[in-house]
């Protein structure tokens, strides 16, 4: 007995129409909840500067200060860059899947790692500088860069 579809008849086809919407609807939740969060983050770094919160506003630890509101305006940013990134996938619709996966990974590796590495980096910080989280930094950079060339190559070689 042979089917014309190669799924079984109760489930949605798939193929990769399918995996653009659900990566435009990954992004979307994740890049939306993302900057609800940051955002979050630079109210409660509003109310510890409000507050005049000794062991965030004394010059002793400008890093601290520095660290934290560097990681809530990259995790706000990289929360908008998940909406953008959504929003692009319906215009290029022939992109390969393999890089189409590999620039949604890193850009939500890139969006947790980036903002989360300066989150720790000031979170423990020795003799005025960051502590090891700060390390995270430059590997979520790398994997933004990649995620956004990935982007920029596929809407430039994208068919009209």
């Amino acid at each position: 007995m042979t089917s014309a579809s190669s799924n079984p008849p109760n489930l949605p086809p798939t193929g990769p129409i399918e995996d653009v919407a659900a990566t435009r609807r990954r992004h979307l939740r994740f890049g939306w909840w993302t900057l609800l969060v940051f955002l979050t983050v630079g109210l409660a770094l509003e109310g510890l500067h409000g507050l005049k919160v000794a062991w965030y506003i004394a010059p002793d630890f400008e890093i601290r200060r520095l660290m934290w509101r560097l990681g809530h305006a990259h995790g706000a940013l990289l929360g908008i860059v998940n909406v953008a990134f959504a929003a692009s996938l319906g215009f290029i619709p022939s992109w390969h899947p393999p890089r189409r996966r590999t620039a949604s990974r890193c850009l939500v590796a890139a969006s947790v790692l980036l903002p989360g590495g300066f989150l720790l980096g000031g979170a423990y910080i020795y003799d005025g500088d960051p502590g090891l989280g700060v390390a995270l930094v430059p590997l979520g950079a790398v994997l933004l860069f990649v995620a956004v060339a990935l982007m920029a190559w596929a809407a430039t070689v994208a068919k009209d």
